[in-house]
């Protein structure tokens, strides 16, 4: 009986150890996975970027050969640290500093110790690399920028940080990704996909070829390339002329809705972003509060529009039906409203819709707009409804452009102003809100969203979304609402006096000493005021010049938007570079020396460090 208990104790402990040993073998492959781990390295092969071209097939973005040096922490062996780090031109506790914090993401998966050696530094060190177990040499490849304009377009590339990789797994720590403009706005179609090897290792940790002879090991594939509707030269151009000065330019083709140009000044060189000195570059860019240079003004840049906001006046004022083309308004120095006056410039008087336009006469249009709003019953519903027209034209909110940066400007409502003025404690009526008429007041409006309502006006009364997406190599086409028409809320036949008016602003207006030989222009000049608080006090500081206009009358080609900042009135620098800009577009040359020496040779800088309140006060908005 003791002979046939012990012989069962040894069966049923031998059963159990053998299902053990197959479960642990057939079922459980989690100490496989990890043996597995501990003898394969996986290394990753990067991708080509897809190139980047501008509308005429002009190559604007390339790639250039990069050398990361990385390291996995588990397999760093001793090392002589101070040769390593003057190969690397490192410091030694720079060294301690990024090995501990590889450590800390992870010992066992390789990350970037020193991204981007140059070709000298890594022949230098590629031949010694043996020396230091733990660590080796990663090929990639870096921007190369062919121009030095377009850095808000183009945008740039980064190393991911632990928010992107947690958002999007297929990035590791180490990794670039587009930032900012296209590269990020078209990431995915521009980074193509990796590849990856597998590679075995034996017992003493070495290379020992292939994984399972590499049948896992997959190739990479090749970013897309990219045509972009910018004009390279239009946009070099544009940049030229806003040489110390600020703002922004925007140039759409109206019968697509393609960007042709897009300026923010002041910009910078593009390729200050590659390289192992991209980190300090892209420092000392960002803490440049005066100048903000990575701010975009063209898309998040919200200003009063001022006087070609009247063009809109005067379309929603034809459509509500509250004035015809032949009712003259007169002007004795401006709108008198209560014991207040929205002051205006000397012109001849009365007026009509046509020279009102021409002559930008405050008065015609601050009587427009009271009309429309006391059309109806309360001032709450005649905001509203004159709101409705300027949402039709892509105002007060986003566009829906392909460009990852903006701001929706404001164009005010009934809940706006009742907030504002308290009601039903207080009430509120139209003159409160009449600066609106001429575009001052309450509105405010980006560049790119002011290009946009005059390109629907060139258009007699819808746009296209703004993109400047033209063609992704391998794609059948642009995304589909790209091509779709928006209309405005106004009848074709409203537009046609409207861009008369605009047309004669160039015949006898306030741009006629603006005029090109040989091509018709219809524009509106502008003069925003500016305010800032400086020591809790409201202060006006020097107007900025505005203008919009597109060419040619009767087919239009080019809608454009120009904001300086500070620049007094609309024609003396806003105006020159619009026409400037149409004619080098239309014409390839320019004639206009007189106003191309003038804005080339100008500058506004004075203007922007100006004194004001007794101390040095640097303009920044």
């Amino acid at each position: 009986m003791r002979k046939l208990l012990l012989l069962s104790i040894v069966l049923i402990t031998g059963v159990v150890f053998a299902a053990r040993l197959f479960y642990l073998q057939i079922y459980d492959t989690s100490y496989q996975k990890l043996s597995e781990n501990n003898a394969v390295k996986v290394v990753y092969n990067y991708p080509q970027r897809g190139y980047i071209f501008d509308r005429k097939g002009n190559l604007l973005v390339s790639n250039q050969p990069s050398y990361d040096v990385m390291v996995i922490p588990k397999d760093v062996k001793p090392l002589d640290t101070l040769e390593f780090c003057k190969l690397l031109k490192i410091e030694k506790e720079d060294f301690k500093r990024i090995l501990e914090k590889a450590w800390v993401y992870s010992p066992r998966i390789a990350q970037v110790f020193i991204p981007q050696l140059t070709k000298s530094e890594y022949a230098a060190l590629s031949e010694k690399m043996y020396k230091y177990r733990g660590f080796y040499i990663q090929k990639r490849s870096l921007r190369n920028y062919h121009v030095r304009h377009s850095s808000n377009v183009l945008g740039y590339i980064s190393e991911v940080n632990e928010r992107i990789i947690k958002q999007n797994p297929y990035y590791q720590m180490g990794e670039l990704i587009g930032m900012g403009g296209v590269e990020k706005q078209y990431e995915e179609v521009l980074r193509g996909t990796k590849g990856v090897k597998y590679i075995q290792k034996d017992r003493f940790n070495r290379d020992i070829g292939p994984y399972k002879e590499g049948i896992f090991d997959t190739l990479p594939t090749r970013g897309n390339d990219i045509m972009l509707t910018i004009d390279a030269d239009l946009q070099q151009y544009g940049e030229e002329l806003m040489i110390n000065k600020r703002g922004g330019i925007v140039a759409l083709e109206p019968k697509t809705g393609e960007i042709l140009a897009l300026v923010a000044a002041p910009n910078y060189d593009p390729a200050l972003l590659v390289g192992r000195d991209r980190s300090k570059n892209f420092t000392k860019l960002y803490y440049d509060t005066i100048a903000k240079p990575l701010f975009d003004r063209v898309l998040q840049g919200e200003y009063p529009p001022g006087s070609p906001f009247k063009t809109l006046t005067a379309l929603i004022g034809l459509q509500e039906g509250v004035i015809d083309l032949d009712e003259r308004v007169y002007c004795h120095g401006g709108y008198r409203y209560g014991n207040r006056t929205l002051g205006c410039h000397h012109h001849s008087t009365p007026l009509s819709l046509i020279p009102g336009i021409a002559n930008s006469c405050n008065a015609y249009f601050a009587t427009v707009y009271r009309r429309t709003i006391d059309k109806y019953p309360t001032p709450q519903e005649g905001i509203d409804h004159w709101r409705e027209h300027l949402v039709s034209f892509g105002l007060g909110n986003y566009l829906g452009y392909d460009l990852p940066a903006g701001n929706k400007g404001l164009i005010p409502d009934s809940d706006y102003y009742n907030r504002a003025y308290q009601y039903p404690k207080y009430k509120w009526y139209t003159p409160a809100t009449i600066s609106n008429s001429i575009g001052q007041g309450e509105v405010s409006l980006t560049p790119m969203q002011m290009v946009n309502f005059t390109a629907a006006i060139a258009n007699r009364g819808y746009y296209y979304k703004p993109h400047i997406i033209k063609n992704i190599v391998g794609a059948d086409s642009i995304p589909e609402k790209y091509t779709v028409k928006n209309y405005t809320t106004i009848d074709p036949e409203y537009f046609e006096p409207v861009i008369q008016g605009m047309f004669d602003v160039y015949n006898y207006g306030t741009a006629s000493h603006l005029k090109i030989p040989g091509i018709e222009i219809c524009g509106k000049t502008g003069t925003a005021e500016n305010y800032i608080r400086v020591n809790g006090k409201r202060m006006q500081l020097t107007d900025h010049s505005v203008f919009v206009a597109f060419a040619p009358k009767d087919d239009p080609k080019i809608a454009i938007a120009v904001f300086v900042e500070n620049g007094y009135w609309g024609s003396r620098w806003a105006g020159k570079i619009a026409s400037l800009l149409i004619e080098k577009y239309l014409k390839g040359e320019i004639t206009r020396k007189d106003l191309e020496n003038f804005v080339l040779s100008g500058s506004l800088m004075d203007e922007y460090s100006k004194p004001y309140s007794g101390e040095p006060f640097k303009i920044n908005q």
